[in-house]
């Protein structure tokens, strides 16, 4: 007589695991948490995105921290639904001077974002910004997690730039810098700045103010020709053409995320 297979062990096991599979809830997360996993914004932009009014759970409008949703629920950003995106990417692209770094402009300006829907059908959002007229390295994810680590101030990860000016660089500019310098109550200061010729020079930060560099140029009326950020990090720009794009390697994303602090 042959055995009753289903009264066995092994298949009492397999049956009670398929039926606590069947019936276990979907993982619950906050909702910028979502968000961030959605390729919508990094955690801390996509809290900003909820308290506007911008986001809609199941058709109610959230806007206080606190919500927790699943895939299950209907997310909605601007009335668009998003949901939880399974490849998780990591992105270079050389910036061109002219656009800039942000997921719509009123002004009709040129949007960084842009140039890479041809490649990738993922919500890819910047970490980090380069201004308007600069150009160069700027990093695109979808990884929520990723975008956070790098963006915090903490993290102190290196950035380099070359300027070129239209005047001579006095030397008290890259040594005032280097010290620190307090322009309009905020203090700033390089890693390391360094000048290659007269009108050229390379600059480390490891904070990045907004448009501190052009504050420290302007503050010495040091008109600036062209400024262009050529590594963050381990990431260097190498001959990556302008407007073009690349996905980190593996050994890139683990490195720096390594140097974050």
């Amino acid at each position: 007589m042959k055995p009753n297979v289903s009264n066995s062990p092994a298949s009492a096991f397999k049956a009670s695991a398929f039926k606590k599979e069947a019936s276990a809830e979907p993982e619950l997360m906050r909702l910028q948490v979502y968000l961030a996993h959605a390729g919508v914004a990094s955690r801390r932009a996509s809290e900003e995105i909820i308290t506007s009014g911008r986001v809609s759970v199941n058709g109610t409008v959230v806007t206080e921290m606190g919500q927790k949703v699943s895939s299950k629920d209907l997310v909605e950003v601007d009335g668009k639904r998003v949901t939880l995106e399974e490849i998780k990417r990591y992105i270079v692209l050389n910036k061109p001077q002219g656009y800039v770094c942000s997921s719509s402009d009123e002004k009709g300006r040129q949007i960084a974002a842009d140039l890479l829907k041809e490649k990738y059908s993922e919500r890819l959002y910047n970490v980090g910004r380069l201004d308007m007229f600069s150009r160069g390295i700027i990093l695109f994810t979808n990884d929520g997690d990723f975008a956070a680590k790098l963006s915090h101030p903490s993290s102190e990860i290196e950035k380099e730039y070359v300027i070129v000016s239209t005047q001579d660089i006095p030397d008290e500019l890259p040594e005032s810098f280097q010290k620190g310098i307090r322009i309009e109550n905020v203090f700033y200061r390089a890693r390391l700045v360094q000048k290659i010729n007269d009108r050229k020079c390379r600059i480390v930060l490891i904070e990045g103010k907004n448009r501190e560099i052009r504050k420290v140029f302007e503050f010495f009326n040091i008109p600036i020709r062209s400024l262009t950020r050529v590594r963050i990090g381990n990431v260097n720009l190498d001959q990556l053409p302008p407007g073009e794009s690349r996905e980190l390697s593996g050994d890139e994303v683990k490195n720096l995320l390594r140097m974050c602090k």
